[in-house]
């Protein structure tokens, strides 16, 4: 599979996230507060709760259930509960548009 667009870069604000799905692959894209883009795997590995929902922190996305943050480069939990990190994809920013590969995991 190829890089499909998800959607224009000024939908999403600096320090915010927001859900996608591609390939029934739901995907958080996140945006940190230096601009650059992200995607992980939506879903918290330790109680099955969307990432997307929760708060983009320095270059961590912190779920707001029990506060698991993800790293946004490695998709490694910083602290517990959570111990098993989340898929990271590869983004592409072309023309001002924001393009996720679900087939290019860069970490995990």
């Amino acid at each position: 599979m190829s890089a499909e667009k998800v959607f224009a870069l000024d939908e999403l604000e600096p320090g915010t996230a927001k859900k996608v799905v591609l390939d029934g692959i739901a995907i958080a894209v996140v945006r940190d507060s230096a601009g650059s883009v992200h995607a992980l795997g939506d879903t918290c590995t330790h109680g099955n709760i969307s990432l997307s929902e929760g708060f983009v922190e320095d270059e961590t996305l912190e779920c707001w259930a029990h506060g698991s943050a993800f790293g946004l480069n490695d998709g490694k939990p910083r602290n517990l509960p959570a111990y098993e990190p989340v898929p990271v994809f590869a983004v592409e920013i072309i023309a001002g548009d924001i393009y996720i590969d679900v087939s290019k995991e860069i970490a995990s």
